[in-house]
């Protein structure tokens, strides 16, 4: 499958739409709550990917695996931490703060690569950080309840928030992993690269086997499932598979930039599908952290476009 630049950027609008539905399909349920619905999604995930991946490169894709390789594991088990938290987080806090969480990946990807992998930080992305830490300080702040009921609606609303912050600190180390890890393959012609698609299919494997547990006796109806299956194919599987695609032709700043639409749309899929609309600091806030990361993206961009190099998907932070 070979993709031109602008064919490259409209697959990636289409991915970032794909993922961005999961907050309003979750609002669609009726019985699955908690853990449940990230079982199902997982369970989902994992039935896709296992059709996906034969269908793409044949069946000997699975021989081809690194599956000795602890990095894979690894990997792996930061996307199924990353499905556990997303899914439960969103089942007790709204969408928007769950996505602006979120979409504070690549800076900590960028702190984790600075302190674990020795890159030097730009003046421009210490800015980004300070920027985006206040809009997320701003945005929970309304949220703490001070000498309040701690099971009460803020008190509930704040610990999804956190739930949510996990989020992108898995991903920070998934990334800082698989830069490592790309780094050896540069170097040394044995040492096997760590495929997204494998690493989110263990991770979703995880996910499933360790909610399975709590999640029984199960309470979703058929229409649940149908809303669930939903969220594993389109939402999940098909677009980490697209994603890919993109990565070989999209440069990371691209990518990352591109990559914030996401929130955007889940907030408004959200606000115009389910009714849920950000509050006022949620929406200060996010301004603050979507502001931050897209101007130094697009820094990052234009130095990476004037020095004619780039770094490996996802993060682009580090130049």
């Amino acid at each position: 499958m070979r993709l031109t630049h602008r064919n490259a950027v409209w697959l990636m609008l289409l991915v970032t739409l794909m993922w961005s539905i999961a907050g309003l399909v979750s609002r669609q349920l009726t019985h699955a709550q908690g853990l449940e619905v990230t079982f199902w999604r997982s369970f989902f995930t994992v039935l896709t990917l296992l059709a996906i991946l034969p269908l793409w490169q044949g069946w000997s894709v699975f021989r081809r695996i690194p599956w000795r390789s602890p990095s894979l594991w690894l990997s792996g088990l930061c996307w199924g931490i990353m499905f556990t938290a997303f899914m439960f987080a969103l089942t007790l806090t709204t969408v928007a703060n769950v996505l602006i969480t979120m979409a504070l990946g690549p800076l900590f990807t960028a702190l984790m690569s600075r302190f674990v992998l020795g890159h030097r930080l730009p003046l421009r992305t210490w800015v980004a950080i300070v920027v985006a830490g206040a809009g997320i300080v701003w945005m929970y702040g309304a949220q703490l309840n001070f000498g309040g009921d701690a099971g009460g609606p803020s008190g509930g609303l704040l610990l999804g928030s956190l739930i949510a912050l996990i989020v992108p600190v898995a991903g920070s180390v998934q990334w800082t992993v698989a830069q490592h890890q790309s780094r050896q393959a540069a170097t040394d012609k044995a040492a096997a690269t760590i495929g997204l698609v494998p690493s989110v299919l263990i991770g979703a494997t995880l996910s499933a086997l360790a909610t399975l547990p709590l999640t029984l006796p199960w309470q979703a109806d058929v229409t649940d499932l149908g809303w669930l299956g939903l969220l594993g194919v389109v939402q999940l599987g098909i677009p980490c598979v697209l994603a890919v695609f993109c990565a070989r032709v999209l440069k990371a700043p691209e990518l990352a930039l591109l990559g914030l639409l996401e929130v955007i749309f889940g907030i408004l899929w959200a606000w115009l599908g389910a009714g849920e609309a950000p509050g006022a600091n949620a929406l200060t806030g996010g301004l603050l952290v979507i502001g931050a990361l897209a101007t130094n993206e697009a820094l990052g961009w234009a130095r990476q476009h004037k020095d004619k190099q780039h770094d490996d998907f996802p993060p682009s932070i580090l130049s």
